[in-house]
């Protein structure tokens, strides 16, 4: 069971750190702890699963990658976690999630795809094709991004 501490520290944890050379000492400050009591709470967390990793989130249409691509792939049940682990691996691929098929939407597999362009999106789908052998699949492109944001648990 987490403590409210923990909680607090994953609250804190969960928006942007300040580019600064310590980054974690202002968080430290905030909750009432010394930074080498944040840093061992941290590390406890890490080591508990809890927390699975930190990362840096690029705003990719700034960085020149203005396309992207949901792509719902047909797979076969049998063959869902080989295929996804090798569509996974693609450096282009951001998510890749099984989910549930419902009336006239038979895709089951569904990986994100980042481009420069749409037709770099449309050749990173085939290569994914030709490597899995999957034929089956639609591409849909973003239009509009509506929403993104990090999840907050606490």
């Amino acid at each position: 069971m987490l403590t409210k501490l923990k909680k607090r520290i994953i609250h804190e944890l969960q928006g942007d750190l300040s580019i600064k050379e310590r980054p974690f000492l202002e968080i430290a400050h905030r909750i009432g702890i010394s930074e080498d009591q944040l840093l061992s709470h941290i590390q406890k967390l890490i080591d508990d699963g809890y927390i699975r990793r930190f990362g840096a989130t690029l705003q990719h249409q700034i960085a020149g990658f203005e396309a992207n691509a949901m792509v719902a792939w047909l797979v076969d049940e049998k063959d869902i976690k080989k295929v996804g682990k090798i569509m996974s691996s693609f450096p282009e691929v951001t998510h890749c999630y099984q989910r549930q098929t419902s009336k006239g939407w038979k895709y089951n597999l569904f990986t994100m795809i980042h481009g420069r362009t749409e037709q770099e999106c449309y050749a990173i789908a085939k290569k994914i094709s030709e490597r899995t052998g999957i034929k089956e699949y639609h591409i849909l492109f973003s239009l509009e991004e509506l929403k993104k944001t990090t999840m907050r648990y606490f």
